[in-house]
């Protein structure tokens, strides 16, 4: 091969991602003097991430959403498929990611027990692995960083409702720890790269968030709703077009954070469950899910 074709050949392969589990690089000809804001949201094909999808499409960005699709879904972002502002891209972010963009959006990350119970590892590899990536992304492009966080840092809280400056009553060898000590170190990563690098960050801590696109075992489809425990358990719930539009302001804020975004009433896990069998109009067992 001349070198000619060399060059050739070495040209074509900045623009195209080399496979699910290797770093990649994504370059676009036009966002260096691109004059729309250009938004990365890893995890957005999940529950939260998609909804905020679709707002940050209705305001007008161009949007980049990456997700290796393991507890994600691609159908929460159908409808902006073939949109010109619009990019999916498969990829783990506990691999590298090169790209150009104004602000990110970090959401990935296994969010529910079913998930990240199956796979620890794999859920404090996201946490750590793929928080510091998307760091040194936020590093070299100069961009804005939100990261997803969770009350779940909190662990098992004394003070009810729980503010910013509280640190928590934790766990850090439970079943769930691979998820909060993962959002905790993760929010330790962002101050850190904050503090050394002059990395422009914002910390949210999100609290159990509801609405379109959760599961359909939620009682709409006419079957139990299965409690997990014995339901006295308390959290808060925030509906999801809350949830996006606190996020959105986050970020187009000046704050670090980290900052609480939630309901700050709380609700035992059975009083839900009666919530929402008066709204369908149906009775189902109060039952435990099986072991």
């Amino acid at each position: 091969m001349s070198s000619e074709e060399k060059k050739k050949e070495t040209s074509k392969d900045t623009d195209f991602s080399l496979s699910n589990n290797s770093s990649k690089l994504i370059y676009n000809e036009g966002s260096i003097t691109r004059k729309v804001k250009r938004v990365l949201v890893t995890g957005g094909c999940g529950f939260i991430g998609s909804h905020l999808i679709d707002k940050l499409m209705e305001k007008g960005y161009d949007v980049l959403c990456v997700d290796n699709l393991f507890s994600g879904t691609k159908e929460n972002i159908m409808k902006w498929f073939g949109k010109p502002r619009f990019e999916f891209v498969r990829h783990d972010i506990t691999q590298p990611l090169f790209v150009e963009v104004d602000e990110i959006y970090h959401l990935a990350c296994p969010a529910s027990p079913v998930f990240y119970q199956n796979n620890p590892i794999k859920t404090i590899k996201t946490c750590v692995i793929g928080t510091m990536n998307m760091l040194g992304l936020a590093k070299r492009v100069n961009a804005r960083i939100l990261l997803a966080s969770t009350s779940e840092v909190y662990g098992d809280p004394d003070i009810h409702p729980q503010k910013e400056t509280y640190w928590g009553h934790v766990n850090p060898i439970g079943i769930r720890s691979c998820y909060d000590e993962g959002k905790r170190m993760a929010e330790t990563l962002m101050f850190d790269y904050h503090r050394f690098n002059g990395v422009n960050i914002a910390v949210a801590r999100i609290f159990n968030t509801y609405g379109p696109r959760m599961l359909e075992n939620d009682g709409r489809v006419g079957e139990a709703v299965t409690i997990y425990g014995d339901g006295s358990q308390s959290r808060s719930f925030c509906y999801i077009d809350d949830q996006v539009r606190g996020l959105i302001s986050l970020m187009e804020s000046d704050q670090t954070g980290p900052i609480n975004i939630g309901n700050p009433e709380e609700y035992t896990i059975k009083q839900l469950a009666v919530a929402i069998q008066k709204l369908v109009k149906q009775k189902f067992p109060n039952a435990s899910p099986p072991d």
